[in-house]
């Protein structure tokens, strides 16, 4: 693939603020800068992103009707009301169903789950939840990851006698439901310091509210936090700020205590004994507890997640990986057949989007199609299949462009939409879909800036090998957990040589195993470059190159790191070797 290399500036507010970094931690420059570019300005900030600590979550009644909220509950639980709580089939909302039903079971026992299936109630809050609710006598629904657009729904149960808590981060209309509660950061009334809560942990905030109301100490929450970890990696919400310092303690749990049908699910991947990492959520464990929800019913994620049992949770976790293969059959047969669709667009290179249709393509697995035709040719893009009377689908964006925007622009031919800046849902009458495909295009050829159409790998820093010293590579792991708005750093060397043992490597010898002299200093590092096995006969010329990469861990020896390659140029100007470097090379 050609990419193009995207070297970011740094300001001069943020070279200045660097400079603060490094007197105040005595860090390199260079990893001063990428803090700075991070949003850091003085060294106590840096300081505690490289240190998160729970003392440092925000104060839960800061957020617009937690005071009306944690009421409530107290009310229905001194009234010996039935509590249920509902929530969205996918990661995000059966984790945190299970988060505050977990949690509320410790103290209350009337009280119930709910996750409407896919494919029967849709999505959110449907009719059938309610007149579940209406029927097993709840006086309460805490709904978590959707309900903020459920303005019938609500009004529905209302008159039926049943309040609602809403608990959500989707982007609201103007008009809110008329719910007892509505925590949700992203409200224009917003008074919460920070808005890119995952909507389980906007359900954890609420707890932590109800403890500090009811004097039960901070501690009990703390073995909920590796679901909230689970939520935050799988959303891709920004790991920075309070979802740090959420996804940081949350890992911790998970790699020491995990609940035990997360134990379950961490055993179906093989991850036993591995220091988990963001990656582990998002490739294995993540679409594991997403399978549920896509291919049968999201209460079984739930009911997994809430075991206490570890033969029955075991037994849970295999019939999800079940599932999952199931999702990963589907996915490549609907993947296959939306590429050819694709590659046969008449136009293609002009359209800035991508709107498929297919009515017999399975409603659980479009989103991530989707996202797989973003991936391959950088379009924010929209696939649909039929539902009953409606086109209804998942649509996905490319980094930088706001998707929501794009759909909320067409609402007027939509039945029903929602989500956020880069994933959203929504279904429309059939009729409406050409319509919809060329208005569309239409706001997304306007709006869509063409660095966001191409393959493109921003660069943080352009440095030499000499700067990777032990004490760089110790203060670069403190920049972990790694997530949205906190990549895990590309660095850039320029001109780069073969130290003579490179070589092809993989089964299909498709990858490169590198040994590079770096002409600068003339230092020497390992590296591999995955899927790159083309460059080879170019490295072997002797000929200078130029690098991106990030830096690993290597796995098979223990302590050492190793340069992951991104990709590989050769030098624009490509000078004479250094005498050092000449000298290693026996030249």
């Amino acid at each position: 693939m050609n990419y193009k290399w995207n070297y970011s500036p740094i300001t001069s507010e943020q070279e200045e603020a660097s400079r603060r970094i490094v007197e105040g931690l005595g860090i390199s420059p260079i990893l001063a800068r990428l803090l700075a570019k991070r949003g850091m300005s003085t060294a106590e900030e840096a300081r505690k992103f490289f240190r998160p600590q729970l003392p440092d979550l925000h104060d839960p009644f800061l957020m617009k009707d937690m005071d009306k909220a944690v009421d409530r509950l107290n009310m229905a639980m001194g009234r010996k009301e039935r509590i249920l709580v509902y929530g969205d089939y996918d990661v995000d909302g059966t984790t945190a169903v299970a988060l505050v039903y977990k949690f509320l079971l410790q103290y209350y026992s009337n009280v119930d789950y709910y996750v409407p299936n896919r494919f029967e109630d849709g999505y959110g809050v449907s009719v059938q939840g309610v007149d579940y609710a209406y029927e097993t006598g709840v006086k309460l629904i805490i709904v978590l990851d959707c309900g903020i657009k459920a303005i019938e729904e609500v009004a529905y149960a209302r008159s039926k006698g049943i309040d609602f808590i809403i608990c959500d981060h989707h982007v609201p209309d103007d008009e809110l439901p008329e719910a007892v509660a509505i925590l949700n950061p992203k409200r224009t009334d917003n008074t919460y310091p920070y808005v890119h809560l995952s909507a389980c942990g906007v359900g954890f905030k609420f707890m932590q509210a109800f403890t500090i109301n009811n004097g039960i100490e901070f501690h009990h929450l703390i073995p909920l936090l590796d679901l909230v970890a689970v939520s935050i990696a799988s959303d891709i919400v920004p790991i920075m700020d309070e979802n740090r310092i959420l996804t940081y303690h949350g890992l911790k749990q998970l790699n020491s205590n995990p609940s035990v049908g997360m134990k379950a699910i961490i055993d179906i991947c093989g991850l036993s004994g591995k220091d988990l990492t963001i990656n582990d959520i998002v490739f294995r464990i993540g679409p594991r507890i997403n399978a549920s929800g896509r291919i049968q019913d999201g209460k079984e994620t739930v009911a997994l997640l809430i075991e206490r049992d570890l033969i029955k949770a075991r037994e849970r976790a295999n019939q999800i990986n079940q599932y999952n293969e199931t999702r990963k059959d589907l996915d490549k047969t609907m993947t296959e057949e939306a590429t050819h669709i694709v590659d046969n667009l008449e136009g293609l290179d002009q359209r800035r989007s991508i709107v498929l249709y297919n009515e017999s393509w399975s409603k659980g697995v479009i989103g991530i199609v989707a996202s797989r035709l973003t991936e391959v040719y950088y379009r924010p893009s929209v696939v649909l299949t039929k539902a009953g009377e409606l086109a209804t689908g998942s649509a996905r964006s490319v980094a930088g462009f706001d998707i929501y925007k794009a759909i909320d622009h067409c609402r007027h031919l939509l039945q029903n939409f929602g989500g956020h800046t880069y994933a959203a849902g929504l279904s429309m009458k059939l009729e409406n879909l050409p319509v919809f495909m060329e208005e569309f295009e239409k706001y997304v050829s306007e709006h869509i800036l063409p660095e966001q159409t191409s393959a493109i790998i921003e660069i943080d820093a352009t440095i030499q090998f000499a700067d990777i010293t032990s004490r760089f590579i110790s203060d670069l792991r403190r920049f972990n957990p790694y997530g949205t708005d906190n990549q895990k750093p590309v660095f850039c060397t320029h001109k780069v040589y073969d130290y003579g043992t490179s070589k092809v490597v993989g089964r299909e010898q498709e990858h490169i195993k590198l040994e590079l002299i770096d002409n600068a200093s003339g230092r020497i590092m390992n590296g591999i470059a995955f899927g790159q096995s083309t460059h080879v006969r170019y490295i072997k010329t002797k000929r200078a190159f130029d690098i991106c990469y990030t830096i690993e861990d290597n796995t098979h020896k223990r302590g050492e790191v190793q340069l992951q390659i991104e990709d590989i140029k050769p030098t624009e100007e490509d000078g004479e070797l250094s005498a050092d470097s000449q000298t290693i090379l026996g030249i």
